[in-house]
C-alpha cells in the first residue's frame, strides 16, 4: 500500500521525469495520509494515443490506491497534493492535461514479498 498507477501518453517519454515524479508522490503520501515510503509501490503505463475532447493532446493521469479507512477529506487533499506536482515533473508541462484520483483499495487485497 499505496498503489500508484501513473498513466501518461507516449509523446511525454522523453520529457517525463519518473524516479522524481514516484518519489515526489511517495513523499506526499507519506505527508498527507500517512504511508510509508518501503510500502509505496508505482508503475508506469504509456499510452499510445490520448485523445482530450476532439484533439490529440498529451495526458498524465496519477491513480493513489490506498487501503481503506482514510477520511474524503485526507484522499481529496493527498489528490491535490498529487496534482500540484505533476506539471514540475514533465519538461514543457504547457498543453498537458494533469489529473489525480485517489480511491480505496478492494477489501479482497493482498500483498507478499517474495
Amino acid at each position: 500500500m499505496p498503489q500508484i498507477t501513473v498513466d501518461y501518453s507516449a509523446g511525454l517519454d522523453d520529457r517525463l521525469d519518473r524516479a522524481g515524479l514516484a518519489g515526489a508522490v511517495h513523499q506526499a503520501a507519506v505527508d498527507t495520509v500517512a504511508a510509508r515510503i518501503p510500502a509505496c509501490k508505482t508503475r508506469f503505463r504509456r499510452a499510445e494515443e490520448t485523445v482530450v475532447g476532439d484533439a490529440d493532446a498529451p495526458v498524465l493521469h496519477v491513480e493513489v490506491a490506498l487501503l481503506a479507512g482514510r477520511t474524503e477529506e485526507a484522499k481529496a487533499a493527498l489528490a491535490d497534493a498529487v496534482l500540484g506536482l505533476l506539471p514540475a515533473h514533465v519538461k514543457a508541462p504547457e498543453g498537458v492535461h494533469f489529473s489525480a484520483e485517489v480511491r480505496d483499495l478492494e477489501p479482497a487485497y493482498r500483498s507478499a514479498i517474495g
